[in-house]
């Protein structure tokens, strides 16, 4: 009688064990291959980050770092050449944001729908997005040669307009980079426009045709509002990714001319690489960073007043 009590007590307790080492073997095994990615982003992401920011209370030297507080981002603020990258990155990053979404969206509208031949269409347009950004703007920087034989004047002539400086001038440097880089942008936008129409109801176009509503009644009363999720998403990658903007500043004009297309990421390599203030480049570093976190949390915010 005891043995038998003893058995059914032991079987009564093992299902308590399987369930609690089930329960823990499945976040183990997640976190044994979360592992490596980890460890490649703590040694070559958050590992970093911590010594640029303390870098950036620091007058750092080849043998020794001197203490010197907050003198880095008093300099960053009162430096003109500063001011000015930051203007031009936000220029940037609002004309890259508005042209890349715009046209995506129109793209988007066009090629939307389950033709067989639009499969093509969606390859041939998402290429720009994967190939490497320094090819790119290398083969952008040609075509926009400032002489009258220059690819893009040569096709702007065909509609009657006179021959640009591009690249080579302080008045359209800056736009020409921004032309670039929504071209680049465009089709990465249009592939998550392109996602969220899957997600809008038919039976409501179908309904508003009925009732007699136009094709821009339709766009602005259905379309629109249920891609509103999808505004948000793009404006806040499309933001950071103008706010970051690098390889094509520096193939296309490093800068130039005259640091008329200067942007805070130019400007930091310069002055850590170039110039060795490596403190002033990390505290521009960090400016930079709580940029992008103030503009990421400042959106999810409106977006999250805008559901309520």
């Amino acid at each position: 009688m005891t043995s038998t009590l003893t058995r059914a007590g032991t079987g009564t307790a093992h299902p308590r064990r399987r369930t609690k080492s089930v329960r823990w073997r499945g976040p183990l095994i997640a976190w044994l291959f979360l592992a490596p990615a980890l460890l490649l982003f703590l040694y070559f992401k958050f590992i970093p980050m911590g010594l640029g920011l303390w870098k950036s209370f620091h007058e750092v030297k080849y043998l020794s770092d001197t203490w010197v507080g907050w003198e880095n981002y008093e300099t960053i603020i009162s430096d003109d050449e500063f001011a000015a990258a930051i203007w031009h990155s936000v220029v940037l990053a609002l004309g890259t944001t508005v042209g890349s979404i715009v046209l995506g969206l129109g793209f988007a509208l066009l090629i939307e729908g389950p033709a067989r031949y639009l499969w093509f269409v969606r390859t041939a347009a998402f290429l720009p997005v994967v190939t490497t950004m320094a090819a790119v703007a290398e083969v952008w920087r040609i075509m926009f040669h400032p002489a009258d034989n220059g690819m893009l004047n040569v096709i702007i002539g065909w509609v009657g307009i006179d021959t640009q400086p591009w690249l080579a001038s302080e008045d359209s440097s800056l736009g020409s980079i921004m032309l670039m880089s929504i071209w680049r942008g465009t089709p990465y936008d249009m592939m998550i426009f392109l996602a969220g129409l899957v997600g809008v109801d038919r039976t409501l176009y179908e309904a508003a045709a009925v009732d007699g509503a136009s094709t821009w009644h339709r766009l602005r009363h259905i379309t629109l509002p249920a891609l509103r999720p999808v505004f948000w998403i793009l404006f806040t990658l499309a933001a950071i990714r103008g706010l970051r903007v690098f390889v094509e500043v520096y193939v296309l004009t490093n800068g130039g001319p005259n640091g008329s297309s200067e942007v805070l990421m130019t400007l930091i390599y310069k002055l850590g690489f170039q110039k060795n203030e490596l403190g002033v480049a990390s505290a521009g570093g960090i400016v930079l960073f709580v940029a992008t976190l103030t503009l990421t949390v400042v959106v999810q915010m409106m977006r999250r007043r805008q559901t309520k």
